[in-house]
């Protein structure tokens, strides 16, 4: 079977070729040569900076280069025209019959077409979502999802070997707040009517903080403690620093939410294989490991910090603080890894987990985090370098995720039923559908700001990119059922479609879509590489948009509709064209998560 990546093939082609003309070429210089896609196909299907790249070296105008590279790249088979063009790019036009032997070679592997080496199976650790399990997963949560699991299925297409994991901020005080509030619902079953007020006014003694959760949703475990303690929780309050009960109603409440969240991710189609607690990553000893170890580079020290810009010197309490020398690896300031009494900050525990994947063998971290953690980045990948092994790179990266916001007429949704002050997660899924929700998440990069239309995605009409897409794939598969009415389902196996010639199949609109599933590959290793999961979708819509063009182009001309009863030979050849299209549709769906339809209801 023929190389499935045209843009490799025809690479190697381009550096042999340049290797004749200047033999003595470094390994880094060939890796600065690009064959990419050109922009206008008038002037052909690829280009390469080759001559612009190894110009100095050679000491001529990139011109010339580019003159003798086209010459002996005209003999190359394959390409029927290469030409030198503007300030010493090469472009080659490719002879119709490498497109029309490629859809033999995606009919051949079908879904897997695209797949890749080039992640060289890495040890790669996705990190995404990470909602602190206080409350039903909202909205805000969504795009750090759809991101996060769009990216590791994307790269371990490309050859990378991804762990999918979500961390459990299970510490700290925010879950303090949470099992007080669940313990609140606890007494509201035991007793009827207990207000808010009621309840801080009681147990302000003990309680740190007021209510801070006061959603309906934690009513289930109120409902759940009474069922399985009775009136036993109410007593042992006076206990210090926590009440009797408190672990036992903050196992209960985390439990619920980790559920909640669990079914909410599956509801979205994200399943991950890790889910880590920060709390276990303490009693583990990772974060204080982590610390010995910085020490012992001599990173650690006592010191006192400048105030933040923005505070006037009475805002600021300066004293001596267990610091991290984050400034050693590129950040701005040191940071603090102890609290004034003692205990971590929520930075060194932050440490212990990224200590702990790089102990589990992971040479890639990579967070997906909201745009409001930005500022934590430079820190976080200071710590990772200074842990970070001698003898193993550890790289370190955050995708960074801005707002959604939920658009309904016009205006943005601030309220939800059962939320009552944000968007749930469920409400976006129960009301447009997984697919949809999936989809749309990814029409923009990650740090750019959205608009999530309620209306727009689920109209059926061109402007909607779900919409538009998903009917490339119907109106393939309906091509394809019409075909068999005619001509038998066992003629029209991918496996047999692959052996027909495609030699006839040169129109214009149908090439077109012949070089965009040509670089279905290529888009798959440069958005796994660059980390742009968003490129899947771009792609989608762009192979959809040459489809349905080539579609309308047999509206008005009937040689070119798909069926040709008088003609077995072009039809089964448009059938394979056909499969194909619909494979590529698919593989790049099962990347994004995202069921194709067999036909638009």
């Amino acid at each position: 079977m023929a190389e499935q990546n045209l843009y490799v093939s025809f690479y190697h082609c381009v550096i042999k070729a340049l290797r004749q003309i200047l033999p003595d070429l470094s390994e880094d210089l060939i890796k600065r040569i690009e064959l990419t896609p050109t922009r206008d196909v008038s002037h052909g299907d690829m280009a390469t900076n080759a001559a612009l790249i190894t110009a100095k070296i050679a000491k001529c105008r990139p011109q010339e280069i580019a003159k003798e590279l086209a010459e002996r790249l005209q003999s190359v088979s394959g390409i029927e025209k290469a030409e030198p063009a503007g300030p010493g790019f090469v472009n080659l036009k490719l002879a119709p019959s490498v497109f029309q032997n490629l859809v033999s070679t995606i009919l051949q592997i079908q879904e897997a077409y695209g797949n890749s080496q080039i992640g060289n199976n890495i040890k790669t650790n996705i990190e995404y979502v990470s909602a602190n399990p206080t409350g039903p997963m909202h909205v805000g949560h969504c795009r750090g999802a759809v991101v996060g699991d769009v990216l590791a299925n994307l790269m371990a297409k490309a050859g990378f070997d991804v762990t999918k994991e979500y961390y459990i901020n299970d510490a700290g005080n925010q879950v303090v707040a949470l099992t007080w509030a669940a313990y609140w619902r606890y007494v509201q079953v035991l007793e009827g009517d207990c207000s808010p007020t009621d309840f801080e006014e009681r147990y302000k003694t003990y309680m740190p903080t007021g209510l801070q959760y006061q959603g309906d949703y934690l009513i289930p475990v109120g409902q759940d403690l009474a069922q399985q303690y009775g009136k036993t929780l109410l007593k042992g309050i006076e206990q210090k620093p926590f009440p009797a009960w408190f672990e036992k109603v903050k196992q209960c409440v985390l439990t619920h939410m980790m559920h909640d969240i669990r079914q909410d991710l599956k509801a979205l189609g994200v399943l991950q294989e890790e889910f880590i607690s920060e709390r276990a990553i303490l009693e583990s000893g990772k974060a204080d490991q982590a610390i010995r170890i910085l020490e012992k580079k001599g990173l650690v020290y006592t010191g006192i910090l400048e105030p933040p810009k923005g505070k006037l010197p009475d805002d600021w309490e300066a004293r001596p603080q267990t610091l991290f020398k984050s400034t050693a690896y590129g950040d701005d300031v040191d940071r603090p890894l102890r609290k004034s009494d003692g205990s971590a900050t929520y930075f060194a525990n932050d440490i212990g987990y990224h200590y702990d994947k790089i102990k589990r063998g992971y040479q890639i971290l990579l967070d997906v985090w909201g745009a409001d953690h930005g500022g934590y980045v430079s820190r976080m990948n200071a710590a990772v370098k200074a842990l970070s092994p001698v003898d193993v790179s550890t790289d370190f990266e955050v995708i960074l995720c801005q707002i959604v916001r939920v658009v309904r007429n016009g205006e943005v949704v601030r309220m939800s039923k059962r939320a009552g002050t944000f968007v749930t997660l469920r409400d976006l899924i129960d009301e447009v559908g997984k697919d949809a929700v999936r989809f749309t998440m990814l029409t923009r990069k990650s740090d750019a700001q959205m608009n999530f239309d309620l209306e727009q995605v689920v109209a059926q009409t061109r402007d909607n990119p779900v919409f538009y897409v998903q009917y490339a794939h119907a109106r393939c598969r309906s091509v394809l059922r019409s075909a068999e009415e005619i001509f038998g389902q066992e003629r029209l196996t991918a496996s047999d479609l692959a052996k027909v010639d495609l030699s006839n199949i040169r129109n214009e609109e149908e090439l077109a879509v012949m070089r965009r599933l040509a670089q279905w590959p290529r888009t798959v290793e440069s958005a796994a590489l660059m980390r742009e999961p968003h490129r899947i979708a771009y792609y989608l819509m762009e192979l959809a948009s040459d489809f349905h063009a080539l579609w309308n182009a047999g509206r008005d001309d009937a040689t070119l509709r798909f069926i040709q009863k008088g003609d077995v030979h072009g039809t089964l050849a448009r059938m394979a064209l056909i499969e194909a299209i619909a494979s590529v549709i698919r593989s790049a769906m099962q990347v994004l998560g995202i069921e194709p339809v067999e036909e638009m209801r």
